[in-house]
């Protein structure tokens, strides 16, 4: 379906008269074309985000409503408006969908006009999934290992020994919900899936910069941690070997699509040795012989 559609034109008409413009911009960005949402109206919401007289909760309920659409175009569309306000909005947007008991529950969402319909309802159930487990990290954390200081001064590399602990699962789960979004080149065969697939990419190479952060501060205070910290520290880091795999095949992938080879950034495997010397220190502390 190509173009604005009859309902389209009435949803934004119903906003331009409850004199709602930020409600009036989502209706915009969440048509039922099937194209990208333009940048002039991501802009404006961006904008609207960062206005003290915005009201952010509104604008959320109005992306809600989106999302509760039959249309997988709309609802995908609402998905990728709401992403790209966690990540460019105020953080203050961030802050309102992370204090929600719950964001988008569209686990059995699921389009039946047509095959496309079902194959693209299969990507909107993952990806809100993610959404939402974005939102919760923020909760748990009370900030976004998206936007953070990353590098030697970075968060994740001066975090304490109990917050890291505690970080590390929170950002794995929120790394894991990503990769389950479990794409192929193939299907990345229309404007709008392929809108998500970019946010999604460039989403993974940030919270591959924190992880990373993160696995360098807990192998450099590891042979200081107590043995439960170690034995916690252990399975951290052997999750984190797993994950390369994983994060190494999201990356093919969007090289596979034509993202510039330099955006992809390199990864270097460690050498086994390493999680035999980690293992070795944590049986010593146990008192188990070599």
């Amino acid at each position: 379906m190509s173009g604005q559609t009859l309902t389209d034109r009435i949803a934004a008409a119903q906003y331009t008269l409850t004199g709602s413009d930020v409600s009036r911009a989502v209706c915009k960005a969440t048509t039922h074309e099937q194209t990208p949402p333009k940048k002039k109206h991501m802009e404006f919401l961006i904008q609207a985000t960062q206005e003290t007289n915005v009201n952010v909760p509104q604008m959320a309920d109005t992306l809600m409503e989106r999302a509760g659409n039959a249309s997988w175009v709309v609802v995908f569309k609402a998905l990728i408006t709401t992403h790209h306000l966690m990540v460019h909005g105020n953080e203050r947007f961030l802050q309102f969908l992370a204090s929600r008991n719950t964001l988008f529950n569209l686990s059995n969402f699921l389009d039946k006009t047509g095959s496309h319909g079902y194959d693209m309802s299969t990507f909107i159930r993952r990806y809100s999934r993610y959404l939402n487990e974005k939102a919760f990290a923020y909760r748990q954390m009370a900030f976004d290992f998206v936007r953070v200081k990353k590098g030697a001064e970075g968060v994740m590399r001066t975090m304490t020994v109990e917050k890291l602990l505690k970080g590390m699962p929170t950002l794995q789960s929120q790394i894991d919900a990503l990769l389950d979004f479990d794409v192929h080149a193939k299907d990345l065969n229309n404007g709008v899936i392929n809108a998500c697939f970019l946010l999604l990419f460039k989403d993974l190479i940030k919270l591959y910069a924190c992880y990373n952060d993160g696995i360098i501060n807990l192998l450099e205070k590891f042979f200081q941690m107590k043995r439960s910290q170690c034995k916690d520290g252990l399975e951290i880091y052997k999750r984190f070997l797993t994950r390369m795999t994983r994060v190494s095949e999201f990356f093919k992938i969007a090289e596979q699509v034509g993202i510039d080879k330099n955006d992809i950034p390199e990864l270097t495997q460690a050498p086994e040795s390493l999680l035999e010397s980690l293992e070795t220190h944590l049986n010593t502390l146990e008192g188990k012989k070599p």
